[in-house]
């Protein structure tokens, strides 16, 4: 299961890079769950189509460094770059910790800090 787990998010990744908001959302469970430490805690795909549809105004470019998974839980570790609302690149270093359920991403505990 955990290639699986792997080759779900790198489709959703790739997804949500071409703007296809949607078709990301189509790999979460309908009460996925996301929390981005020390910021917002996000619940159903309505929140978090709301999110999406305001932060990646243009898609992101998501770079993933590393995949590490075991049993329903799926770790990624890389670089996301998102548009500002100056239409400034910045990028962020990030620590996704994924859980999945019945193969779709249910859970997300995101890490996320500026790079300089």
């Amino acid at each position: 299961m955990s290639e699986q787990h792997k080759h779900t998010l790198l489709q959703a990744n790739a997804a949500v890079a071409q703007g296809a908001i949607e078709a990301f959302l189509s790999y979460c469970t309908a009460d996925t769950v996301w929390t981005f430490v020390g910021e917002q805690k996000l619940v159903g795909k309505d929140a978090v189509r709301a999110y999406m549809q305001q932060a990646y105004k243009v898609p992101p470019q998501i770079e993933v460094d590393e995949l590490i998974a075991e049993g329903d839980w799926l770790t990624a570790i890389g670089t996301i770059r998102l548009t500002d609302e100056d239409g400034k690149m910045e990028s962020f270093a990030y620590c996704d910790v994924w859980r999945f359920e019945d193969g779709m991403m249910h859970e997300l505990n995101a890490f996320v800090i500026a790079k300089k």
